[in-house]
């Protein structure tokens, strides 16, 4: 269980390098409504850069789904199992 927070906790730290243009510090809960810069062009460009960080590829469906950022965390780590 440790070991799946810390894994948790180092992509949620990860991916908030991909958000430091918004000086945002992501929280599981965090959600495109958090953001006033989080657009639609946006979304696509975080997403884009989440693959390449990680080296994931995302389903347009998996991508649709999405919730919140601790959602993206769960996914992205599922992916890189």
């Amino acid at each position: 269980m440790e070991n799946q927070f810390l894994m948790n906790n180092n992509i949620l730290q990860e991916s908030t390098e991909i958000f430091r243009d918004s000086r945002t510090i992501l929280q599981p809960s965090t959600t495109a409504k958090d953001i006033p810069e989080w657009d639609s062009i946006t979304h696509v460009l975080l997403i884009v850069a989440v693959e390449k960080k990680f080296g994931v590829r995302f389903t347009a469906a998996e991508i649709q789904s999405l919730q919140n950022v601790g959602e993206l965390v769960a996914l992205i780590e599922r992916k890189s199992s």
